[in-house]
C-alpha cells in the first residue's frame, strides 16, 4: 500500500511538473514522501483512517470492520495515529467509561490521497486480472 502511494505521488508530481526535471529537486521529494510514508507506514493505519472517515467509532466497531486486526494491533496503530494528530480518542465519564475515536480535521486532509489510492487500486487491479 504504501509503494501504491509513492507511485501516485510520483505520478502526480511527474504530470505537474512535465518540464525537464533538476536533479536538486529530487530531495526536495523524497523527503516529504518518505516522511508521508513513516506517517502512514504499515498494514493497518490507512485502513483504520478508512473506517474512521465513515463516522466515529468505539474499538469494538473498528476491531469488527477491519478483518484480521489483532486488538494489540489495533490499539497500537490507534496510539501512533493519536501521536500524529489523526485521530483524536475522547473519554466519556459513563459506567462503565466509553472510549471513541474520531478523525481529527488533519486526518480529515487524507481524504484525498486514499480516493487516489482507490482510483489508483481499481485501474491496477483491472490491469493486473485482465493479462
Amino acid at each position: 500500500m504504501i509503494a501504491l502511494y509513492f507511485t501516485i505521488v510520483v505520478k502526480t508530481f511527474k504530470m505537474v511538473h512535465k518540464e525537464e526535471r533538476v536533479h536538486s529537486e529530487c530531495m526536495g521529494m523524497i523527503r516529504p514522501v518518505k516522511d508521508a510514508l513513516e506517517v502512514l507506514n504499515g498494514k493497518w493505519k490507512l485502513p483504520i483512517i478508512i473506517s474512521l472517515s465513515f463516522g466515529n467509532k468505539r474499538f469494538s466497531e473498528m476491531a469488527k470492520e477491519i478483518p484480521k486486526i489483532t486488538d494489540r494491533m489495533l490499539s497500537k496503530e490507534l496510539r501512533d495515529l493519536e501521536i500524529n494528530q489523526l485521530v483524536k480518542r475522547t473519554v466519556y465519564d459513563t459506567v462503565p467509561v466509553s472510549v471513541e475515536y474520531s478523525l481529527t480535521k488533519y486526518g480529515d486532509s487524507l481524504d484525498n490521497v486514499i480516493t487516489e489510492l482507490r482510483k489508483w487500486g481499481i485501474q491496477h487491479r483491472k490491469r493486473i486480472m485482465n493479462k
